[in-house]
């Protein structure tokens, strides 16, 4: 009883923080054989352009995932994350959860490019990120889900909208579930969706506090030694850490077992298992570092669930871009 009156807590200051509970989503008009006839080729060339831009690069993987969480939370997914901004036009690529952070925006230029040959004007951007994500965890080890596609390009970004509602990597466990609860996302979704972090870095300006604050388990020594001379108190602002120290290219749950043991790189990831609201978020925190393949199936239907989010007037009134990073001209 006393776990389920701290979770409804949260609950209510989670509530409180965000401006309104948008009505529910009416189910997209998605479907897996969207392309089937019109560009039967899409998924096997995104997946191709995948391999290639990984091989180049693994962190590639982590940071096409994150482009499409981002881009999903703004707008729903829509890829207004990829716009430019030009003298007319403000994109979402300054607002401060991305700045000089979200990154791959050339490598949905080559997939764009290459499906612009195949199949011109039929493949959205939106449709794009979905599948790239999907790749970007599959080649890093991960677990495989079919993609609905049929998303439509927005028209428009707002800069507003990122600021707000992306979650920021010193976010509070009531300000992490009410940023989901926003976008209709559980706290299961929630604690899955933010095991994504498996993979990928994060720079030294998101994760110094914690680190010069006591906060990561002392007596990893190794470890801390390793983060300050990566992460200087002052300085080297943009130096870049693994999120998960043990496998930091393979998708696997040891993201969450570095949370049991104190040693989350980023305040918001160790928010969901230490703070003292996070009764219910550490349990499940717990039950993901225990169990792989319950964390793998519930990430696979979490990200389905994320890339749902479709506004019904993107989908009536968007458009297919011919370049990802500006809108179409009339």
């Amino acid at each position: 009883m006393d776990k389920l009156l701290i979770f409804l807590e949260i609950l209510v200051v989670a509530l409180a923080s965000i401006p309104a509970i948008p009505a529910e989503f009416p189910t997209p008009v998605l479907s897996l054989d969207y392309y089937e006839k019109s560009c039967p080729l899409a998924v096997s060339i995104v997946t191709e352009e995948m391999q290639l831009a990984t091989l180049k690069e693994v962190r590639m993987a982590a940071s096409i995932l994150r482009l499409h969480f981002h881009d999903c939370f703004v707008q729903g997914c829509d890829a207004s994350v990829l716009l430019d901004d030009t003298p007319t036009f403000k994109g979402e690529k300054t607002a401060n959860p991305n700045v000089n952070s979200i990154r791959g925006f050339e490598v949905i230029d080559a997939i764009k490019e290459k499906l612009e040959t195949a199949c011109p004007g039929v493949v959205s951007c939106a449709d794009i990120l979905a599948l790239a994500a999907r790749d970007g965890v599959v080649l890093s080890g991960g677990p495989y889900w079919d993609v609905p596609v049929g998303r439509k390009d927005s028209t428009s970004a707002s800069l507003d909208e990122a600021n707000t509602n992306i979650p920021m990597p010193n976010g509070t466990i009531q300000n992490l579930i009410g940023k989901f609860l926003f976008q209709g996302l559980s706290v299961t979704d929630m604690v899955a969706l933010v095991g994504g972090h498996t993979i990928g870095q994060a720079r030294c300006t998101s994760f110094r506090q914690r680190l010069y604050n006591d906060q990561i388990n002392a007596g990893n020594e190794v470890y801390l030694s390793g983060l300050k001379a990566t992460c200087p108190a002052s300085g080297g602002d943009d130096n870049l850490s693994p999120l998960d120290h043990v496998s930091p290219t393979l998708f696997d749950n040891s993201y969450y077992t570095n949370l049991v043991n104190g040693e989350g790189l980023l305040p918001s990831d160790q928010e969901m298992y230490s703070s003292g609201l996070a009764s219910i978020t550490a349990l499940i925190v717990k039950e993901y570092a225990t169990d792989p393949l319950g964390f793998a199936k519930q990430f696979s239907d979490s990200m389905v669930k994320m890339g749902n989010i479709v506004k019904p007037v993107t989908l009536l009134t968007g458009e297919v871009r011919k370049n990802c990073r500006i809108v179409n001209q009339l």
